[in-house]
């Protein structure tokens, strides 16, 4: 064995390590280049466009406030992971798109949450609703404000509609508060639940108003305020149910499942 030749390769692989540790450190460089100047997206801010927002639409409109700048924010990290994909309409396409369809639909959810308890706001969907590009990056990643400046208007929550000339009662359920920071993953269902609280309260009113003189005394709160409640005890479930598959799971919200009446 040639003990001469150690001293030579134990510094020929120090060498070569050293080559691997510098191009580890360029390419660290490089990455973050790429995330500095990588486009942002650039959205029009919609909450001052809300006007005053009534009571009971508060916490509604805060939280579709606050998934505005959590879609911004997913737009962001797709443009820098997707760097370098797709051809010159990639951005559009994949990206700015997609991200004004879920505005829109945000949007118009805060709309017609006000809409409930006060005059709907006059929007203009498409123009708050359509993003454009900081391309050197940049840019306010969460334009919308944490709060809203409050109504004046005294109504039940969530009663929707007319009822009646003010003769028939109207379903009075208790909005759905206290919610955490709703994963990505689950914005979609915990929206698509949210929503179908709203169609319950409407079909109610709609039971309301077309039984009127059936049953007895006991007619609206077994036949309509009971099975009510165990519809939004259902759909109240399946929203701590998608938050929990990607974040720790909400407990308690059976409580927003019990609807009074507003007589």
């Amino acid at each position: 064995m040639n003990r001469s030749r150690t001293p030579a390769r134990r510094w020929q692989i120090a060498g070569v390590g050293a080559v691997a540790v510098a191009l580890v450190g360029v390419g660290l460089g490089v990455a973050s280049a790429d995330e500095s100047t990588a486009p942002t997206v650039n959205c029009p801010a919609v909450a001052g466009s809300l006007g005053a927002v009534p009571a009971q639409a508060q916490a509604e409109i805060q939280r579709n406030l606050a998934l505005l700048n959590t879609q911004i924010a997913e737009a962001n990290k797709r443009l820098i992971t997707s760097q370098g994909e797709g051809g010159k309409n990639f951005i559009q396409n994949a990206i700015l798109g997609p991200l004004k369809d879920k505005r829109v639909a945000t949007i118009n959810r805060m709309a017609t949450a006000i809409g409930r308890n006060a005059a709907k706001p006059v929007l203009n969907v498409n123009a708050l609703a359509t993003c454009s590009l900081n391309q050197n990056g940049g840019g306010n990643a969460a334009p919308e404000p944490a709060t809203v400046p409050a109504g004046n208007n005294a109504g039940g929550n969530n009663a929707g509609g007319n009822n009646n000339a003010g003769s028939l009662p109207t379903v009075n359920c208790p909005d759905v508060t206290g919610l955490p920071a709703i994963p990505a993953q689950a914005a979609a269902e915990v929206t698509r639940n949210l929503e179908l609280l709203d169609t319950q309260i409407a079909e109610a009113n709609a039971r309301i108003a077309s039984s009127v003189g059936q049953g007895g005394p006991a007619f609206i709160q077994n036949a309509i305020l009971g099975p009510l409640a165990d519809k939004r005890v259902a759909t109240l479930n399946r929203i701590e149910t998608a938050i929990g598959r990607n974040a720790p799971k909400p407990e308690g919200l059976e409580k927003f499942g019990t609807c009074s009446l507003n007589e």
